[in-house]
């Protein structure tokens, strides 16, 4: 039986355990579980992390836990009881753990691992806290590293800031607000800046000496040097060297490391240097022999330093390598550092080049005692301490020194009978009073034990030396007394034998008589003579000479006469002896009474180092005169005190407060001194007003607090020894005293004067005095003693009064003592400090401390404190403060930030801290509180002023700059206090400002305040991680649902006035609704339904609300709001619109419903787009998804919603992503949207988006210029040449020349780059987005995309595969079914599709090069094919071509490629089925297509290798021979076929003329191939020949029928360029004729030989191989006359001429025309747009064509999709200088009206230039044309009119028409020819080919096969048929389109979506 559970409630899991049985709980090792039932070894329960899963797992799988339980029952939750640390850190490590795997996904390394090492830390840690074996000092240091370290992982995982307090995590609803705030402040402060220090160390490490010069030991002195000063700050530290320069005793290191301690800030300044002496210790000679003697002198070596300042920068131990110098003379050694800091380098030089001291310096920063703690392994490994000179800046009262320095000054000796100098050596030893040596208290220095003695260096031949050597003598203060220091002199011989020879001696004694010491300064002693035997052990014989010159009687002038002296320096560190006589004399004032006066005057000149060392004893002394004569000396005695007390408040000695402290309660016995220190306390007081000089009162004041202690402590030990004798007269003289100071304090006076200085001293140090009184009197009573003293302070004075700020220091500290914490003197206190506080707030004056104080106060002020007493201190601080704290706030953050740091860091603090006193206010007023604030307001207009106030405050309090952005605990608590004090303030609207009295302004400014608050990022919780959202849940709720609901209720009470907020509160509103709440939205949805009613009565529609809501819609969803599951919700809103009948009765049901649902309707598509569109945007790097998504948001704005401004932006949005993808073509499209809206007009524009503010003419032309920038990047120059036009023409009609200059050569430059620049042909792919998980605008939809540059299918698959990863690609190109289209998933169905380029007349026109042809090719198309070969019925398996069929799928897009995107979705898919004879026809055209490419390619030397005519040749020979002509022989020319398919036959014919076709060329092929193919491969090309004549064979042809030879097929360099002979025949009508071309599958149908047996266009392709090509070099060539221009033809000129001719043929109208259809002449505009329009030239009458030949004029210049009977071409006749032109001209004139265009002859190519070589240009042939003429092959160049074939119906050459065999040849025009004219017409005179040409033919044995043909079978001359001129009816050719038109949109065989009406933007 299950049985819930009393204490086992909280475990740990030990094991996991999988809870595979019935009701198990599934758990994973290291899970914390809520236990609710136990039953038999199971607990039933919950993993903590997921509550809502409950199940049973084992018993022994927990370990149980203690923990608390809070809400016992159903809901309880369970915390567990152990240490607050350990608790914050298993949550921490937990939230970590989650955060640091996802560091390694996103790659960030370096913090990966730094966190990885601290969680392991803090788990070690962890474990020693838990195991609980710490001692209480290593536990708290745990805790602090615990602490450090989770904050810095929080810091580092953007996590938030977590206020502590001892270590523990604080509840914000156990501590005030104010406290809260200043922990939060605490913390960030302190991750901020760190608290800068005072006190520095030095660390010092001797490594090494590096000389080359060495060999004798060394002696080493560090020691730290004042060069401002000339004085050294520190002892010296002491380093011994051994022979090699390295320590002697490396394995002890405080001999070779020391820490130069106490360092003040001071200190650290340039001058200040390390200082290093090295002295060697050896001959007396740096240069003598070895072994010339033994004895060891001590003499210089070298000097280095390095600055103080140098160190600073340095952060570790630095290695440096000093420079060692020497002295020039040995004299100047004692003062060689000063001259090397000084830089004089004269007396001193570098010791060697090589000589470096090698030491490690590294400055440490704290006291003491951290640096023991953070720099531990130097202390344990040893470092020897060197002090300062001297006390430290500050003197703790526990130091014990004792240390006496000597320096060995100089001096002065006497020859002493010598011819040389002295060497002067000095001994120095300390003695006792007995004489006897004192061992080891010699100190060279720190680092080396003391010695007996200490030998000063030798200075050689030297009777002045100077040796400036500093030693310690740290004698013991008991020893002190009677020892001396002797100095011996001797004479160090540099004779072999190397003695040392006493000559003399001096001493000087360490206490004086009276007991005080040596006196620090300078000593001049007197050397006594002595011999060598001398005997001075016995001291008592020296000791009564005199020891000093300046102690010696007047009446010896022997011994001051005499020359020879010692200097020495004396210095005494010492905190038991003294040097002062004066403190002697008071400290013994009892043996001489007569001298206390003198001793108590003369203390306050005594240093105050002498006054601390004896201040228990000095205190003793005076409390004692007091005692025993206080009439006398009271006032003295009293000054005295007040002297040492204020030598206390010196920092140096603030530290012996506590002395002052212990003394006053344990060793103070004065118990009468109250009455003396009260009577002259009170006496100065009372002098204040009336005395002229206040600084000795002023000092008196300064001392208060300690006087106070003296007379409070004096006062308990007189009651303790009287029994409280004397009560009322102690308590009477206090009071007497606080009148006198309450007296002094009311004094008011202008400006700064002494008074008012007085005043604020004794304010600074009045609160100090509160705990004093307290042990004496009542709370209340010294409440009232400070309400009274504060209150008899003015409230207000001038600005300039510095009283003003100390007295609210004084009102600050008194908030914060003792007194103020007891509720009981609060009540009295508050009232005075309310009152002071409101003054200053009002006056905006001290806002800082008001500040403090105001946190004080509010920090005493608990939560939960429910008592009536402090109920009632809220209530007075409302009453007084409340509205003065709301305008402080607004005013300081209307403020402008100061620019300084520190002062701006001080603004932020004193804005949080009012914050904090506001909300801390706010969270303790209860409905009591409210109702009286409320009723206080005597007016409306009050509270409407205090509502708005309020509400403005709290929008300013939900800024996110207003705390940290990892303060989230302050932001809830802020939160809190915000949607409780609303709440309570709502009622107050709803009752005072509804109905008549309603009030927009503060309506508005509520829902506002409402708004930001719901949506603040810190509300936000689905952002939040699981743990820290449960926490907010239990602690607050989710208080967006609170506000909302709050929103609802207030908007239903507004009524009719919601009319108010309409539209105004739709885009608010609507952004609450876009929070992913579920709750919220349920509750604000509803508000909208509500505005479209309000609105529907008013106007009797909700357009407004429908505007707002869709342009609100988009910036929100824009800004990442919103979600899949808000668009379903938004949909509720349509059945809302059932349940209002009220609604109804004043609008038809369904008018509001319809119109209620195509607003949703919209809304929610709009949703859909954005939806995608944020999605998308939310990836990396640039795609097709966000490219296609943001194309679908555009198009949707601009076709079913027609904003323009909106449609704008994305177009400008789609134009940075295609620049960012490097889509330049694309990228102009898109910009050409935005141009298309604009015209060429001076309207002024205002700025928008990255547009300045200009003109629409100035955009326009920005933006043409941009466009034709990128349309030159993306190579797309035919688009670039059209914008050049145009804004050619703007600048021509402005006569801005300059301009038009540059673009005319701008237009020339791209189409230069059009002849000369490679550009590559891209795929196209045919992409289907199947399955429901495919965005909106891709889904179950197909489209066709544009490949990028060299990509292939497989790069493509791969490339939509990345971009939609969890898509499957089909495997098939079958169209899917349902069950794709509603599958759970993508698919991706991608194949390869072939263009169709819709400018066919570009593409088959001879002659243009392929640099044109291929961008018509692949730009503007619309369909693209794609086929699917298959088999239909039986498969014949030996002849499979019978039955194999091709589905051919035509997709036709909504916009043609490339446009704005570089994918568009196809329109309209169109399946047909070619039949078996329908694909042979195809494959064999397409062949033979391929074959006369490359032939011609051959012949015009474009291809440098043969090798694809070869293949090509041997795969179409090797076919045929093996079976592929004969196949298609067998399956369509047998009878049954025949029989069976008798609507074939046109078919069939066709088929075999294609087949006689591709002989006749494979013929003529070989023939080139031999000329062209390389030795080596003849065997191959024999081959190919026989095998060639194998075909033949088998197709039958023995030799070529009639047809054949009649009509030869000449290639292009037939052209008459070569024939000038014949360009008069060429001339005639006949020659004329204009015939229109068909696509390749609308042949005639040619099955009968009576009038033709092949198409003409087969023959003329033909001839378009082998023919030669026109070279654009003799285009230029022409010379057009200034009237005409040669470009009014219907060919393709070159693209630099088709574009600068200016020709009335070219369908250029007059300026005013060109103006008037500029906009229309652009090729990139919709598509319904003509590209432009042919008009007739109005100057020349005998030009126009009439009406019924030309057709409507405003037809585009060429437009392939219109019926041919719908194309004309405006006939031009052009005038040449030729004589030619005059023939042409005449023959023209009787054929005007039927001649559509006359040919114009060409110029004569350059002189001596062979035409030959002009046919290097020729392109790859076009594809064919339907037709061509059986006369004389004439081309016309690119310029003329006509096309290049003109057919014949010349009876001669009917039932002849030509396979396109024969005319390979140039027999037209040359002797191999065979055509003959007929005799009736004139004859045709024929041209001689190019020399070289025939020249080869001639010589080449093997004859072309057809020139064999027509010798053995030659034509008859057939004249010349009468009538070779178009008949009117007859359909004209469609006009080709100039190199920059492009395709527009009329005569279409499908509807295409119009854009919409132009209209002018306003942007």
């Amino acid at each position: 039986m299950w049985i819930p559970t009393e204490h086992e409630k909280y475990g740990v899991v030990l094991a996991s355990f999988r809870g595979t049985l019935q009701h198990g709980l599934s758990l994973e090792i290291g899970d914390t579980v809520q236990i609710l039932e136990k039953c038999e070894g199971w607990y039933r329960g919950f993993v903590l992390k997921n509550p809502n899963a409950k199940g049973i797992f084992p018993a022994s799988y927990i370990h149980l836990k203690n923990a608390q339980i809070k809400n016992k029952g159903q809901f309880e939750t369970v915390i567990p009881t152990e240490d607050a640390v350990i608790t914050e850190m298993t949550s921490t490590l937990r939230d970590w753990g989650a955060m640091w795997k996802q560091l390694y996904v996103k790659n960030e390394g370096d913090l990966f691992h730094r966190l990885w090492h601290v969680m392991n830390e803090i788990l070690d840690l962890r474990r020693q806290v838990l195991v609980g074996h710490l001692t209480h000092d290593r536990m708290k240091d745990v805790k602090q590293h615990i602490t450090a370290r989770l904050d810095w992982g929080n810091e580092q995982l953007g996590l938030d800031l977590v206020p502590r307090k001892n270590f523990s995590m604080v509840d914000p609803d156990d501590i005030s607000v104010t406290e809260l705030y200043k922990l939060m402040e605490h913390r960030h402060r302190k991750k901020e800046t760190p608290v800068p220090v005072s006190t520095h160390h030095l660390f010092v490490h001797m490594k090494s000496l590096m000389s080359s010069n060495l060999g004798e030991e060394l002696e080493v002195f560090f020691y730290i040097y004042d060069s401002r000063e000339c004085r050294p700050l520190s002892e010296r530290f002491f380093v011994r060297l051994n022979k090699q320069g390295v320590p002697k005793s490396p394995e002890k290191t405080e001999r070779q490391c020391t820490l130069f301690v106490d360092l003040g800030s001071s200190d650290l300044r340039k001058d200040v240097y390390i200082v290093v002496h090295i002295i060697r210790i050896g001959r007396m000679g740096a240069g003598e022999k070895k072994n010339v003697c033994s004895v060891q002198y001590r003499r210089p070596f070298g000097c280095a330093v390095v600055s103080i300042a140098d160190l600073l920068t340095a952060d570790s131990k630095d290695d440096h390598l000093l420079k060692v110098y020497t002295c020039n003379t040995e004299s100047d050694w004692y003062q060689i550092h000063d001259n090397i800091i000084r830089k004089v380098n004269s007396r001193y030089n570098l010791s060697g080049s090589n000589t470096g001291l090698a030491v490690s310096l590294q400055l440490l920063h704290g006291d003491i005692e951290q640096i023991r703690r953070e720099y531990m392994a130097l202390f344990t490994r040893g470092v020897s301490i060197t002090n300062k000179l001297g006390f430290s800046e500050v003197i703790m009262p526990g130091e014990m020194r004792n240390d006496l320095y000597i320096t060995l000054e100089r001096g002065e000796f006497e020859k002493g009978g010598k011819s040389v100098a002295r060497n002067v050596e000095v001994t120095v030893y300390v003695l006792d009073s007995s004489g006897q040596m004192l061992k080891n208290y010699v100190c060279a220095g720190s680092g080396e034990p003391g010695g007996d003695e200490y030998h000063s260096f030798v200075l050689y031949h030297n009777n002045s030396p100077r040796w400036m050597e500093q030693i310690k003598l740290p004698i013991p203060v008991d020893m002190f007394r009677g020892s001396h220091v002797r100095f011996e002199f001797r004479h160090c011989s540099t004779k072999e034998k190397g003695e040392k020879k006493l000559f003399g001696f001096s001493f000087v004694p360490l206490m004086q008589e009276d007991g005080r010491t040596l006196p620090d300064g300078t000593h001049e002693l007197i050397i006594h003579k002595c011999e060598e035997n001398a005997n001075l052990q016995d001291s008592a014989r020296y000791l009564k000479l005199p020891f000093s010159k300046g102690n010696l009687p007047g009446n010896n002038q022997a011994a001051k006469s005499t020359k020879e002296s010692l200097w020495i320096t004396s210095f005494l560190c010492s905190t038991k002896l003294t040097q002062n006589g004066d403190m002697l004399d008071l400290l013994k004032w009892r043996a001489h009474p007569e001298r206390i006066n003198d001793s108590l005057t003369k203390l306050k000149e005594i240093d105050g180092s002498e006054i601390v060392k004896f201040l228990q004893d000095t205190l003793d002394t005076l409390f004692g005169i007091l005692d025993e004569n206080s009439q006398r000396y009271g006032l003295k005695v009293f000054d005295c005190l007040v002297h040492i007390i204020n030598l206390l408040q010196d920092s140096k000695f603030q530290h012996f407060k506590p002395v002052m402290d212990t003394y006053i309660e344990s060793h103070f016995a004065g118990a009468l001194s109250y009455r003396d220190l009260i009577k002259v306390l009170k006496w100065y007081v009372d002098r204040i007003v009336d005395a002229e000089h206040q600084e000795h009162i002023q000092q008196v004041l300064k001392a208060t607090e300690y006087i106070f202690k003296y007379i409070i402590q004096s006062r308990r030990l007189f009651s303790l020894a009287t029994g409280g004798q004397n009560e009322e007269e102690f308590r009477c003289c206090v009071h007497e005293l606080f009148m006198s100071i309450r007296f002094f304090l009311s004094q008011e006076s202008k400006g700064v004067s002494p008074v008012t200085q007085t005043q604020a001293v004794f304010l600074r140090t009045f609160p100090a005095v509160y705990c004093e009184l307290l042990k004496i009197f009542s709370v209340r009573e010294v409440a009232t003693f400070v309400r009274e003293t504060l209150g008899s302070l003015p409230v207000l004075m001038h600005a300039d009064c510095p009283l003003e700020a100390v007295k609210l220091q004084c009102i600050a500290k008194t908030v914060e003592s003792q007194l103020y914490t007891n509720p009981e003197s609060r009540c009295i206190l508050l009232p005075v400090v309310l009152r002071h506080l409101q003054a200053h707030m009002q006056e905006q004056r001290d806002v800082v401390m008001c500040a403090r104080i105001l946190s004080s106060m509010f920090s005493l002020i608990r939560k939960d404190s429910a008592d009536i007493a402090a109920s009632e201190e809220v209530a007075m601080i409302v009453e007084s403060l409340l509205s003065v704290l709301l305008r402080t706030i607004l005013e300081i953050t209307n403020r402008p930030q100061p620019a300084g740091t520190a002062l701006r860091l001080q603004y932020q603090d004193v804005t949080g801290e009012f914050v904090a006193c506001l909300l801390a206010l706010l969270r303790q007023m209860t409905d009591k509180h409210f109702q009286q604030l409320l009723e206080r307001f005597s007016t409306k207009d009050d509270l409407r002023d205090f509502l708005l106030q309020i509400f403005t405050v709290f929008r300013i309090l939900i800024r996110p700059e207003m705390f940290p952005k990892d303060w989230t605990v302050m932001r809830l608590v802020t939160n809190n206090v915000i949607i409780t004090t609303v709440l309570y303030l709502s009622d107050a609207l709803r009752k005072n400002f509804l109905n008549e009295k309603f009030d927009y302004k503060v309506w508005d400014s509520y829902f506002f305040l409402s708004v930001l608050f719901i949506n603040q990022p810190c509300l936000q919780l689905e952002g939040f991680s699981p743990s820290k959202r449960k926490k907010v849940l239990e602690k607050y709720g989710d208080m967006r649902v609170m506000m909302g609901c709050e929103i609802f209720s207030m908007w239903q009470n507004l009524g009719e006035h919601k009319l108010n907020f309409i539209p105004a509160m739709i885009g608010p509103f609507l952004e609450v609704t876009l929070v992913p709440q579920p709750d919220l939205r349920n509750v604000m949805i509803p508000i909208f339904h509500d505005m479209m009613d309000w609105e529907q009565r008013r106007s009797g529609n909700f357009k407004q609300v429908e505007a707002k809501l869709i342009d609100k819609l988009d910036s929100l969803m824009s800004d990442g709001k919103g979600d899949e599951t808000y668009r379903e919700l938004f949909n509720s809103i349509i059945p809302l619109f059932g349940p209002y009948p009220s609604l109804l009765k004043k609008i038809e049901r369904e008018t509001w419903r319809e119109s209620g649902i195509s607003l949703i309707a919209t809304v929610t598509r709009l949703m859909e787009r954005l939806l995608d569109y944020r999605d998308c945007m939310k990836l990396g790097e640039v795609d097709g998804k966000k490219i296609g998504c943001t194309v679908s948001l555009l198009n949707f704005y601009k076709t079913e919603l027609n904003k323009e401004e909106m449609y704008i932006r994305y177009i400008h949005k789609l134009y940075d992503l295609h620049l960012k993808a490097q889509n330049y073509t694309e990228a102009s499209y898109t910009l050409l949207l935005y141009d298309e809206l604009l015209e060429w007009s001076e309207r002024p524009l205002r700025e928008f988006l990255n547009y300045p503010m200009q003109s629409e003419w100035q955009r326009k032309e920005y933006l043409h210029l941009t466009i034709i920038q990128n349309f030159d990047r993306g190579k797309c120059w035919e688009n670039g040449i059209i914008l050049c036009r145009e804004l050619a023409d703007q600048y021509e009609a402005y006569y801005d020349y300059r301009n038009l200059s540059k673009m005319r050569m701008m237009e020339a430059s791209l189409y230069d780059k059009i002849m000369d620049q490679q550009r590559l042909e891209p795929e196209f792919f045919r992409v289907g987005f199947y399955g429901k998980k495919f965005p909106f605008f891709l889904r179950n939809k197909e489209f066709v995309c544009r490949g990028h540059d060299y990509e292939r299918l497989e790069a493509f698959q791969q490339r939509m595969l990345n971009e939609f990863p969890h898509a499957i690609a089909m495997q098939h190109v079958n169209q899917p079914d349902d069950t794709i289209f509603q599958a759970d998933a993508q698919y991706l169905q991608i194949y390869a599709v072939s263009p169709i380029p819709e400018t066919q007349d570009v593409l088959q026109r001879d002659g243009v090069p392929d640099n044109i042809k291929s961008f018509y090719k692949v730009n503007h198309i619309w369909r693209f094919r794609y086929d699917r070969p298959f088999h239909k019925g039986a498969k014949d398996k030996e002849n499979e071509f019978k039955s194999l069929w091709v589905e051919r799928t035509t997709l036709t897009l909504i916009q043609s490629l490339p446009g704005i995107s570089r994918w568009f979705e196809v329109d309209k898919r169109e399946v047909i089925e070619m039949s078996p004879l329908e694909n042979a026809i195809e494959v064999m055209e397409n062949k033979n297509t391929q074959l006369r490419t490359l032939i011609s390619q051959c012949q015009a030397r474009q291809m440098h290798n043969i090798n694809p005519l070869t293949m090509c040749l041997n795969g179409v020979i090797d076919a045929a021979v093996n079976g592929g002509l004969t196949r298609y022989q067998e399956a369509f020319f047998v009878k049954d076929y025949i029989a069976n398919h008798p609507e074939d036959g046109e078919k069939i014919g066709r088929l075999r003329e294609l087949m006689f076709e591709q002989a006749h060329i494979l013929e003529y092929g070989l023939a080139v191939h031999e000329k062209f193919v390389p030795q080596d491969m003849r065997p191959l090309h024999k081959k190919l020949v026989d095998q060639f004549h194998l075909m033949k064979s088998s197709l039958g042809i023995q030799e070529f029928p009639p047809y054949v030879r009649a009509s030869p097929v000449h290639f292009t360099n037939g052209s008459p360029r070569t024939c000038r002979n014949s360009v008069p025949n060429a001339i005639s009508p006949e020659g004329a004729r204009v015939v229109a071309r068909r696509s390749p599958l609308s042949y005639p149908a040619v099955n009968r030989y009576s009038s033709s047996s092949l198409s003409s266009q087969a023959s003329n392709e033909v001839s378009n191989i082998t023919g030669q090509s026109e070279s654009s070099d003799e285009v230029f060539n022409m010379q057009p006359s200034p009237s005409t221009s040669s470009l009014s033809s219907n060919h393709s000129a070159s693209p630099n001429v088709t574009s600068s001719a200016p020709s009335s043929a070219r369908g250029s109208p007059l300026l005013s025309d060109k103006h008037k259809h500029s906009r229309e002449n652009s090729c990139l505009s919709p598509r319904d747009r003509p590209c432009s329009a042919v008009f007739p030239n109005p100057l020349d009458p005998s030009q126009r064509v009439l009406p019924h030949q030309i057709g409507d004029n405003s037809l585009p210049r060429s437009d392939p999709n219109l019926s041919t009977p719908e194309k004309v071409v405006n006939p031009t006749p052009s005038s040449w200088s030729l004589d030619s032109a005059k023939e042409a001209n005449t023959q023209l004139s009787d054929t005007v009206g039927k001649l559509v265009s006359p040919p114009v002859p060409p110029r004569p190519p350059y002189p001596g230039s062979p035409a030959r070589k002009l046919r290097s240009l020729s392109p790859v042939p076009a594809p064919r044309s339907p037709q061509k003429n059986a006369v004389p092959p004439f081309t016309p160049s690119p310029t003329e009119c006509q096309s290049a074939g003109l057919v014949s119906n010349s009876p001669a050459l009917s039932g002849s028409y030509s396979s396109g065999i024969s005319s390979l040849s140039r027999c037209s025009v040359s002797e191999t020819s065979g055509i003959e004219a007929a005799p009736g017409e004139p004859a045709l005179t024929t041209s001689v080919s190019s020399g070289s040409d025939e020249l080869i033919r001639r010589e080449n044995k093997t004859p072309p096969p057809y020139s064999v043909y027509e010798r053995t079978n030659p034509r008859r001359p057939v004249p010349l048929p009468h009538s070779l001129s178009v008949p009117p009816s007859a359909e004209p050719p469609a006009l080709p389109p100039k190199p920059h038109q492009l395709r527009t949109g009329k005569g279409e065989p499908f509807p295409r979506p119009r854009p919409l009406p132009r209209k002018v933007s306003q942007l």
